[in-house]
C-alpha cells in the first residue's frame, strides 16, 4: 500500500487516514484488484491513495500515473468538446443532426422496445442535439436493453468492447437499427454519446480525436489520456478484470491493443486516463469552464451543463430498467447533477449542485462545487457488457466490489472540515 498525502487543506487528518484502511480489506478480499483514488479541495489536492495491483498476474502495485480505461468517464469530456462548438454557433441544442450527420434520415421505432424487430413505426421527429447529450435519442446499447433489439446491436455494432468498425462504417451500421423510443420519450443509455463525438468531428472538418487532442488535452495539460496506450506507457496500464463467479477469483477481460490510435475513437467510453489528468478536467468544470488561464467553456455554458433537463416523469423511470438514480439526481448535458443529496441513499453522496458521470469499468468522479470538492475513484473492474445484462447488473461483482464506492464517498465526506 503506498498512501501519498499532501496538505490536507478542507480535511480532518483522522479523517484522511482511516480512507485506505477501509478501501484495502476489499483489495484483501479477492473482490477488486486496487484502487487509486484523489481527493482535491480548496484549490489543493489533499490526498492520493494507491491500493492494491494494476496487474496482479505480474505483481505490478498501483501507482499515482497508472493509466485506466475510464469508459463512460469520457462521455463527459464528448459533451464539453460539442459544447465548445456550440458556443462558436456551429449548431443549437434543438438542432435536428441530420445536417451532418444524413445517415439518420427517416428513423423507425420499435412499436414495443423489447418486441419484433419487424414491428416499427416512423419517428415523429429527428434527434437533436440535445436528444444526445442526454440519451434521449432513442439509441440504445446492447448491454441497457433487452429482448431481440439487444442482440441485433451486438449483431450489427459488434462487441462493445473491442469494435472493429472505423467511424463512418459504424454510424452507417447504427442507422439502420431501429430506435427502441421516440426520439425526446425517455433516458435511455446509448451510443447517443459515440455519435454526438463523431459530430464533432464532422462539424470541426477534423478527427473527434484530433480535436480533443488539440482543443481539450493540450490547453489543459492531459498527456497521457488518449484513445489507446502507445507501447511506451503499456506498463503503466491497469488491467480490467471481471468476477469469474464459478471459479470465485477475478480474471483479465480481453481488450485490443494498438500501436496507434485506432479507426474507433468512441466518444462515449474509450478514454484512458489517469487520476491527474481528469483532476485537470474536473478542476476545469467545478471553475466553471477555465483552469489556470485557459478557457474551454463560458460560465453560462458550464451552468447549463449541469442543470438537470430530465422531466418528472423521466425521472420517474429507473436507470438501466434496475437503479432509483434519479430519485436524487437529474441529468443535464452530458452529465448528472444531484438537486436532492437526501434521496441518494446507496447512490451517492454530495452536496446539492454536485456533478459528475462513472464508468462502467467502476471508475467515478465528482465536482461538488458547495464543499469545493473533487473526488477520484479509479478501479478497473468490469460490469457485463453483453446484450441484455441489465438483466443481471450485479454478475461479475461480489458485495466488495460494489460496496467500495459508497465506502470511499462516505469516509470521504466523513473527513470535511468546514
Amino acid at each position: 500500500m503506498d498512501k501519498v498525502e499532501t496538505n490536507p487543506k478542507g480535511f480532518s487528518a483522522e479523517g484522511l487516514a482511516r480512507i485506505a484502511p477501509t478501501l484495502q480489506p476489499i483489495v484483501d478480499s479477492g473482490d477488486l484488484s486496487g484502487y487509486v483514488t484523489l481527493l482535491f479541495r480548496h484549490g489543493e489536492i489533499a490526498q492520493v491513495n494507491t491500493l492494491g495491483q494494476r496487474d496482479m498476474e505480474k505483481k505490478l502495485p498501483m501507482t499515482r500515473d497508472t493509466l485506466f480505461r475510464i469508459a463512460s468517464m469520457t462521455k463527459p469530456v464528448t459533451s464539453v468538446a460539442a459544447l465548445m462548438l456550440m458556443e462558436e454557433g456551429k449548431f443549437r441544442l434543438s438542432d435536428p443532426i441530420t445536417k451532418w450527420a444524413p445517415e439518420f434520415k427517416a428513423m423507425r421505432v420499435l412499436k414495443d422496445p423489447q418486441g419484433a424487430l419487424n414491428e416499427t413505426v416512423p419517428a415523429a421527429r429527428e434527434i437533436t442535439f440535445e436528444d444526445l447529450f442526454t440519451h434521449r435519442s432513442g439509441l440504445a446499447y446492447g448491454f441497457s436493453s433487452l429482448g431481440p433489439i439487444a442482440h441485433e446491436y451486438a449483431r450489427v455494432l459488434g462487441d462493445v468492447l473491442n469494435n472493429e468498425h472505423a467511424e463512418e462504417e459504424w454510424m452507417k451500421r447504427l442507422a439502420t437499427l431501429p430506435l427502441l423510443y421516440q426520439p425526446g420519450e425517455r433516458f435511455h443509455y446509448s451510443h447517443s454519446t459515440d455519435v454526438l463525438g463523431f459530430l464533432v468531428g464532422r462539424i470541426a472538418g477534423m478527427p473527434f480525436r484530433d480535436f480533443l487532442i488539440e482543443r481539450i488535452f493540450r490547453p489543459l495539460g492531459m498527456p497521457d489520456t488518449d484513445f489507446f496506450v502507445p507501447p511506451a506507457k503499456r506498463n503503466r496500464a491497469a488491467v480490467v478484470y471481471r468476477m469469474n463467479n464459478e471459479k470465485n477469483h477475478l480474471e483479465p477481460v480481453p481488450f485490443n491493443q494498438f500501436d496507434e490510435a485506432p479507426h474507433f475513437c468512441g466518444g462515449g467510453g474509450g478514454l484512458i486516463s489517469t487520476a491527474d489528468d481528469y483532476l485537470k478536467f474536473a478542476r476545469m468544470m467545478l471553475n466553471k469552464g477555465e483552469l489556470d488561464g485557459t478557457r474551454l467553456l463560458q460560465s453560462s455554458t458550464v451552468e447549463l451543463m449541469c442543470t438537470n433537463r430530465l422531466t418528472p416523469a423521466q425521472r420517474a423511470i429507473p436507470f438501466l430498467g434496475a437503479i432509483p438514480m434519479w430519485d436524487g439526481m437529474g441529468f443535464g448535458l452530458g452529465v448528472s447533477v444531484i438537486d436532492q443529496p437526501e434521496k441518494l441513499g446507496f447512490l451517492g453522496m454530495g452536496g446539492i449542485g454536485s456533478f459528475g458521470w462513472p464508468g462502467a469499468f467502476g471508475t467515478w468522479w465528482q465536482a461538488d462545487p458547495a464543499n469545493d470538492l473533487i473526488m477520484i475513484y479509479l478501479i478497473q473492474n468490469s460490469m457485463p457488457l453483453e446484450p441484455g445484462a441489465i438483466a443481471n447488473l450485479a454478475a461479475g461483482q461480489r458485495m466488495g466490489g460494489r460496496v467500495a464506492l459508497p465506502m470511499f464517498q462516505r469516509a470521504a465526506y466523513d473527513a470535511l472540515t468546514k
